[in-house]
């Protein structure tokens, strides 16, 4: 049975320790030439929402996309080596993208608010990039709300790997916008307690499988096997 599999990837699949919020600090302090006061609001928001909030945040006017978006890149491989140090992968993340990534007929990609370019510092700081189809997955410079971040998703599946419009969706994440993503679009969702959301709260969102993450690798396979048979 045929399935696309989307993972968020903050306190998803990786620990960042910190360092996103300072990629986002460093992209600011680029293009406004001083540092932000206070830290970038994230909790599941695309780049650009993140990025709009703290230029409102200051009183200033937001750059053009393309330059935010290429001051976020620079941030981010400048600190590749900083997350590698300092954050980690999840447990039990390699094992299960590992046996995702070989599931015939399944498509295991990403669905994250990282733009592609930072998305690939994070996973591949940690070697976990060969193990995810990076090309048809969803980034934050995609659409500025996560429910839209799906059907990009699914429009490259189908172009560039011809899987059909009826074949079900799954997110798998850490936050309530991961359930409210999956809940707007017809998908089905894993919520994984990994993040700073507590698993009450993830089942409040409206997420009927909690895990408490991503370490029970038979666990998190049989619950997409039954997604896929439905």
């Amino acid at each position: 049975m045929q399935l696309i599999v989307l993972w968020d990837i903050d306190h998803t699949l990786i620990e960042n320790a910190g360092v996103s919020k300072e990629i986002y600090a460093a992209a600011f302090s680029a293009l406004v030439g001083h540092a932000p006061v206070g830290s970038a609001r994230t909790e599941g928001r695309t780049d650009r929402l993140i990025m709009r909030g703290m230029f409102q945040q200051h009183g200033l006017e937001e750059p053009e996309w393309s330059l935010v978006e290429a001051a976020l890149a620079e941030a981010g491989q400048k600190r590749r080596e900083d997350l590698r140090r300092r954050g980690t992968a999840l447990p039990g993340v390699r094992d299960v993208l590992l046996v995702a990534s070989a599931h015939p007929g399944w498509v295991s990609s990403v669905l994250t608010g990282n733009i592609a370019a930072n998305a690939r510092v994070k996973l591949s700081a940690f070697d976990l990039d060969p193990l995810l189809d990076l090309p048809v997955g969803a980034y934050g410079a995609d659409a500025e709300q996560r429910p839209d971040l799906v059907a990009v998703a699914r429009e490259r599946v189908q172009r560039l790997r011809g899987v059909g419009e009826d074949v079900p969706v799954v997110l798998i994440g850490d936050t309530p916008r991961d359930v409210e993503a999956a809940l707007a679009t017809g998908s089905e969702i894993i919520a994984v307690a990994s993040g700073i959301h507590s698993a009450d709260e993830l089942a409040a969102a409206g997420a009927s499988v909690v895990l408490p993450d991503l370490s029970d690798t038979e666990r998190v396979i049989a619950l997409l096997d039954g997604f896929a048979g439905r």
